[in-house]
């Protein structure tokens, strides 16, 4: 019963013992004898190695191995046998508890320290076995094939040191199928173009569309690992700096009209929420009730300029043409740098004229950053089960394993290190 409980192959169950916080199971493994220097080796002892092995009947349970130490009488060496199907050298979990973990972990989205509380084993334990099953994972090359569509965002990773220092992480992602592609620390394009540079000429001659979130750090990236690949802006970021526009333009005017901040009996401030809704998305009441609060608190008309031009580029994805949106762009550049608009207004003109390939390039490839985004969600949900991770190879890891979809038939077949 107990060489069927614990149902490793070659194994002798020595004995079962109950101890206060686990089950202890003493287990030695028939193996033959090695050969050194021409000669057979000698035996040299025994070494009992506690491996933690899976929770029996809700205990968690040590495997105690008690190896067979080997000796050569020429060249004086010594060594321990190994068997990689019960563990491996490099890790304290047995091998089937290891790939458990790794599952649990990797797959499943647990907290490390919730496995480490089953197996009644440390933090840093069940780590470096998701670590060292885990690694086979996410560098297997057959992971992610051909990639024609890629997008790049940051996401905040920690804050470390006495001042809270931000740390960043750039994901880098097949928009296409929305697969996380990699992880590299930091948001410039020092990373990335390092990243892109280590992949294959071919893979990447392949990529035919980028999407980026009109960073410029990101464009280098493009620009320089990337040429033949089209740039393209995402759209809610291109909407996104619209309605930042509207709403710095807003807060202007307040603080020049009234002299301070908004105020709940403010016209502008009332305004602030119909202000950023879509245009469709008001009711008629709605829509005559932002003129009224734009007519109180807007004497020089300059945040329902600003408005109209949120519209209007919230008006360059209500169609497909590339021609139109061609033109529609170079309208845009040329009324919204005119003199008489708000200055905020002439700066988001500049910025659209600057990005207008990246804009128009959305008509021709429907590729967003959206994909990007997904995964940053589910990177951030490892963030709060990992509270406090500040090792950024750990956090990688654990990303890839959770949204990067490795093969986890091939942890089945994986031998340990």
């Amino acid at each position: 019963m107990c060489a069927l409980l614990v149902g490793l192959p070659d194994v002798t169950i020595v004995g079962v013992g109950e101890w206060p916080r686990w089950l202890r199971v003493v287990v030695t493994a028939e193996c033959e004898r090695p050969s050194c220097c021409g000669r057979a080796a000698w035996c040299h002892g025994i070494r009992d190695v506690v491996l933690v092995d899976l929770p029996v009947f809700g205990r968690p349970t040590r495997l105690v191995w008690r190896k067979q130490r080997w000796r050569c009488s020429t060249c004086r060496r010594s060594w321990t046998g190994q068997k990689p199907e019960i563990a491996s050298s490099r890790c304290q979990l047995t091998t089937r508890a290891a790939k458990w973990a790794t599952l649990q972990v990797g797959r499943h989205g647990r907290s490390v320290a919730e496995v480490a509380s089953d197996l009644g084993c440390d933090w840093h334990t069940v780590m470096d076995a998701v670590v060292l099953y885990g690694t086979p994972l996410i560098d297997d090359p057959a992971r992610f094939g051909a990639v024609t569509a890629v997008g790049l965002d940051e996401t905040l990773f920690a804050r470390q040191g006495p001042f809270r220092r931000q740390r960043w992480s750039t994901q880098i992602v097949d928009v296409r199928h929305g697969q996380l592609l990699d992880i590299v620390a930091g948001r410039d394009s020092t990373g990335s173009c390092r990243w892109f540079a280590a992949r294959p000429e071919a893979w990447r001659a392949g990529i035919e569309w980028a999407t980026l979130d009109l960073s410029a750090s990101y464009r280098t990236v493009f620009d320089t690992m990337l040429p033949d690949a089209t740039q393209v802006a995402d759209p809610f970021h291109v909407t996104r700096l619209a309605n930042t526009a509207l709403d710095e333009c807003r807060r202007r005017v307040q603080n020049e009209t009234v002299g301070h901040r908004g105020r709940k009996a403010d016209p502008l401030y009332r305004a602030r929420r119909r202000l950023v809704m879509a245009r469709e998305r008001l009711s008629d009441d709605g829509h005559e009730c932002l003129l009224g609060l734009l007519r109180a608190g807007d004497p020089k008309q300059e945040v329902w300029f600003a408005w109209n031009a949120k519209e209007v580029v919230r008006q360059i994805y209500d169609h497909t043409d590339v021609v139109l949106a061609e033109a529609w762009v170079a309208e845009i550049v040329r009324d919204f740098t005119d003199t008489e608009m708000p200055p905020e207004v002439r700066r988001l003109g500049r910025t659209i004229g600057r990005w207008r390939d990246q804009i128009v390039a959305w008509h021709r490839s429907h590729v967003t950053n959206g994909p990007t985004e997904a995964v940053n969600n589910l990177v951030k949900r490892i963030k709060r089960v990992a509270f406090g991770m500040r090792n950024f190879a750990h956090y990688r890891i654990r990303s890839l394993l959770y949204a990067g979809k490795p093969n986890w038939d091939l942890l089945d077949s994986l031998t340990p290190p």
